[in-house]
């Protein structure tokens, strides 16, 4: 098959999945290409897409795609529709609320099959407000021209169905997985920190929760944190950690590859507010690492209830971490236990090839 992904901005876990996915099929003998957007990169992004080149043999086009609704999402419909008449594909995957917008649209002109995948996205909105209205609503409507949708987790799948309901579309469930040399542990830094936290700095992720319960377990003691990551709330965590007293306690980094982060710290705290599937929650598994995070989303399809803490509750967050950094040596032993109880199910390959024979089954 000749297989098109298209989503907005090479970044997070929307982009960690569409790696994965091209890398797979281009193993399984695909051609497979990609657009995305030109005007949101940065280093790290320009790494990673210049590792998908070898496994892209329809390319990698960059079309500049706005985060917001516009006028502009028209020119760029219009180039994803040419550039897509030059690939001819027989699968138009879009990524993410606008590049499930533009695949959609494109499919039925390039006489492709559309399939859509939201990583969350429109999901977090209610109809009840009036931009969830107008996204659901756009949602709905594409329905019509969806020919299969594919979710990364149960809870996803559930949570369209209720709010949008599945349509004519057929549909599948596949998990995120790992490639088997990410299944290794990472050795620490001389200078790591006892809490970590590595995602997209934003209130949906909880650092907040994190340096409240960072507070209050350094009323018994000096706890550290690294905090690595970028986002649009970087500057008010960083203030709310001056008012909290911990500016020599919690350090922020900037954006970096998760298993080069993973040496700055210890324990692995993600105390999201909503999530999808987030894929790293599997990489800090993978690494042998000791983890702390929410129930929210489709975490308890990986990990038991009873490990799991309840969202925006950050004394819950600072009892847990007590009772973790009082006894690392059996947090270190439970790590590694889960590590090499996901080594063999936890795959990548899996996923693509799940994804691929579900392609098949619309053409």
């Amino acid at each position: 098959m000749r297989i098109l992904h298209i989503f907005r901005a090479p970044v997070g876990g929307l982009f960690r999945h569409v790696r994965d996915l091209v890398r797979g099929q281009a193993e399984l003998g695909h051609e497979v290409g990609v657009i995305c957007d030109s005007t949101s990169s940065d280093a790290m992004a320009a790494t990673h897409l210049k590792a998908m080149e070898q496994h892209c043999c329809l390319g990698i086009h960059r079309i500049a795609m706005s985060r917001t609704p516009g006028f502009g999402d028209l020119s760029s419909a219009t180039a994803i529709v040419e550039t897509g008449k030059e690939l001819n594909p027989d699968i138009a995957h879009g990524h993410g609320a606008k590049g499930g917008v533009y695949a959609r649209l494109a499919a039925a002109r390039l006489g492709a099959k559309s399939v859509y995948t939201p990583h969350g996205g429109v999901l977090h909105y209610k109809w009840s407000s009036l931009q969830g209205l107008a996204y659901l609503g756009a949602e709905k409507l594409l329905l019509t021209r969806t020919d299969g949708l594919v979710f990364v987790c149960r809870y996803e799948q559930k949570l369209f169905a209720t709010k949008l309901g599945l349509g004519k579309a057929q549909h599948a469930i596949a998990h995120n997985g790992l490639w088997p040399e990410e299944f290794c542990a990472v050795p620490l830094e001389a200078d790591a920190t006892d809490i970590l936290f590595v995602g997209e700095l934003r209130t949906l992720k909880g650092v907040d929760e994190l340096l409240e319960a960072l507070a209050i377990v350094n009323t018994t003691g000096k706890i550290t944190a690294t905090i690595t990551g970028s986002g649009p709330d970087e500057d008010g965590f960083r203030q709310k950690a001056t008012s909290l007293g911990l500016n020599d306690k919690a350090r922020f980094t900037g954006a970096l590859p998760a298993r080069e982060a993973f040496a700055k710290g210890w324990l692995m705290v993600i105390p999201s507010r909503a999530e999808s599937f987030p894929y790293i929650v599997l990489e800090t598994i993978a690494a042998h690492k000791p983890l702390i995070t929410t129930n929210v989303g489709g975490i308890p399809e990986v990990l038991t209830a009873d490990t799991l803490i309840v969202p925006n509750d950050a004394a819950a967050l600072a009892n847990r971490m007590f009772q973790m950094l009082e006894d690392r040596t059996k947090a270190d032993a439970d790590a590694k236990s889960l590590a090499n109880k996901f080594s063999g199910s936890m795959s990548a390959s899996q996923m693509s090839q799940k994804i691929t024979s579900f392609y098949e089954t619309l053409m």
